[in-house]
C-alpha cells in the first residue's frame, strides 16, 4: 500500500471485510512491480464483463490514470491521485459530479481503486520544501498494480471467448449456406427424398436460436446443423452413386452389343509395361512426391510457382494443421495455457492471446490476423512468434506483415512449423 496502514472511509461510509481485503491485497506489491497505465487501461477494457464494470466507469478511470503524472504504475512513483470531482467531470466531457461519484464508488466496490481519505475528507497534497509529495489523500490506484497479472490473464480469456463465438458463429453460417442450398438443389433435380421434412427440421432449428445465444447454445446448434448436413449429403449421395452405376452399366451393356464377336482384325500388340515395370514406376513417381513436398518447404519459390497454378489457398482459406503438431514445434507456447497446459484449440486461442499481449502486439493487429487468417492459424502463428521471439525485434509489425502476405495468397504456415518442428524435435522436446 502507499501507507503502512490501514484506512477508513471518510464520514458516514462504512468500513467492509472486501476493503480491508483490497488493501491488504495492494500491500503485497513487490518493491520492483511496475506495469504501463495505458496498456494496463486497455486490459481492463476487455476484461469489463469479467470485473463487473461497465463503460462509465471506465471513463472515470482514465480520467484518473491522466492525473497519474507517470506512464509507469511503480510505487516509487507514488500511487495516490488527488483531483476534485470537478476537475474529474472536465476530464470526463462534462459527466455530471452526482455521475462521477456514483462510478468511483462502483470502482472502489470492484476492488481497482483504494480510498485514502484525508481527516476533513478532502483529497489534497502535502509537499516539503523541495517540492516533494510528502503525503498525499485521494485515490490509490495500488489495486490496478496488484492485480495487473490477474487482469490481464482475464482479458485473454474475454478475447479468445470472443474469437471462439466468433468461429463457431462463421461455422453455424457454413452450415446453413449447405443445407439450404444442397435441399434446393435436391428439389431442383427432382431427387426422391422427404426434402419437405428436412427444410421443415432446419428452419425449426435455426428458428429456435435465441437472439443473443450462449456459447453452450451455439455449440448445440452448430452440433444439430452438421448432422442435418451430414443426413442431407448422405441421401444425395446414395443417389450420385446409383446414378453412376447404372450409367457404368448401361455403357458396358451398349460396349457389349456394339462388339464384333466375329472380327478376324487382330489387335496391335500392347505397350503396357509388365507388372514389374508398374511397381518400379509408381516407386519413382512416390519418390518425386516427397522431393517435389520437400522442395515446396524449403523453396518459397517453387511454393510461389505452386499457388500460381492452382494450389494456393486464399485469406481465410489458409491452411491449418493438427494441434499436436503445432504444439510439438512450438513447445514454449504451453506455458501459457490455462493451468500450464493446453488440451484443445481454445486453450491453444486462451494462450495466444496471453503471448499477444506479453509481446507487445495491439489487440487490433491480432484480431485483424485473426480474421484474415482464421482464429486458429492466427494462434498457431502467435506460437511460431513466440518460439522465434528472440529473432524478431517486433512481433507485432511482423504479424501484420504475415497477415498482409496471407491477403495476397504469398504466405503459407506449413514451412515455418516445419523449420520449428526441425530445430525441436531432434532435441528431445516432447509435448506435455
Amino acid at each position: 500500500m502507499e501507507t503502512g496502514n490501514v484506512t477508513t472511509p471518510f464520514g458516514r461510509r462504512s468500513m467492509t471485510l472486501g476493503m480491508l481485503a483490497n488493501q491488504v491485497m495492494a500491500g503485497e506489491i513487490k518493491p520492483d512491480q511496475s506495469v504501463d497505465k495505458w496498456k494496463l487501461f486497455r486490459a481492463l477494457c476487455e476484461a469489463k464483463p469479467l470485473l463487473g464494470i461497465g463503460d462509465r466507469a471506465l471513463a472515470v478511470l482514465n480520467a484518473l490514470l491522466s492525473f497519474y503524472p507517470k506512464n509507469e504504475l511503480a510505487q516509487g512513483n507514488g500511487l495516490i491521485v488527488f483531483p476534485s470531482n470537478i476537475q474529474l467531470s472536465l476530464r470526463t466531457h462534462g459527466m455530471a459530479e452526482q455521475t462521477v461519484r456514483r462510478h468511483l464508488a462502483a470502482l472502489v466496490e470492484a476492488g481497482l481503486l483504494l480510498r485514502k481519505d484525508s481527516p476533513n475528507g478532502k483529497r489534497y497534497v502535502r509537499r516539503d520544501r523541495t517540492g516533494e509529495v510528502n503525503e498525499a489523500f485521494g485515490f490509490s490506484l495500488a489495486p490496478l498494480l496488484a492485480r495487473a497479472e490477474e487482469i490481464e490473464r482475464l482479458a485473454a480469456e474475454v478475447m479468445a471467448e470472443r474469437l471462439h463465438v466468433q468461429r463457431l458463429r462463421e461455422r453455424i453460417t457454413l452450415c446453413r449456406r449447405d443445407i439450404a442450398k444442397l435441399i434446393e438443389a435436391a428439389v431442383e433435380e427432382d431427387i426422391p427424398g422427404d426434402w419437405q421434412s428436412l427444410y421443415r427440421e432446419f428452419r425449426d432449428l435455426i428458428e429456435g436460436l435465441p437472439r443473443s445465444p450462449t456459447i453452450a447454445q451455439l455449440e448445440l446448434m452448430l452440433g444439430e446443423l452438421t448432422g442435418l448436413r451430414t443426413d442431407v449429403l448422405n441421401q444425395l449421395e446414395i443417389r450420385v452413386k446409383s446414378t453412376k452405376q447404372r450409367g457404368n452399366a448401361d455403357y458396358i451393356e451398349r460396349h457389349i452389343q456394339n462388339s464384333n464377336p466375329d472380327s478376324t482384325i487382330e489387335l496391335e500388340p500392347s505397350f503396357e509395361p509388365k507388372q514389374g515395370a508398374m511397381v518400379e514406376q509408381d516407386k519413382g513417381r512416390e519418390a518425386e512426391t516427397l522431393e517435389e513436398g520437400r522442395a515446396e518447404t524449403t523453396h518459397p519459390g517453387r511454393q510461389e510457382e505452386s499457388r500460381q497454378s492452382g494450389g494456393r489457398n486464399d485469406g481465410g482459406g489458409l491452411k491449418s494443421f493438427p494441434l499436436g503438431l503445432v504444439l510439438q514445434a512450438c513447445p514454449e507456447i504451453l506455458a501459457y495455457g490455462p493451468g500450464g497446459a493446453i488440451r484443445n484449440w481454445r486453450d491453444l486461442m486462451t494462450a495466444a492471446v496471453a503471448v499477444r499481449s506479453m509481446l507487445g502486439v495491439s489487440p487490433s493487429a491480432y484480431e485483424e490476423a485473426a480474421n484474415v487468417m482464421g482464429a486458429e492459424n492466427a494462434a498457431t502463428v502467435m506460437a511460431c512468434i513466440l518460439e522465434r521471439g528472440g529473432h524478431i525485434n517486433s512481433a507485432g509489425g511482423y504479424l501484420r506483415g504475415l497477415t498482409r502476405r496471407t491477403e495476397k495468397g504469398e504466405f503459407a504456415i506449413g514451412p515455418m512449423l516445419m523449420a520449428l518442428l526441425r530445430a525441436n524435435v531432434p532435441a528431445g522436446r516432447k509435448v506435455g
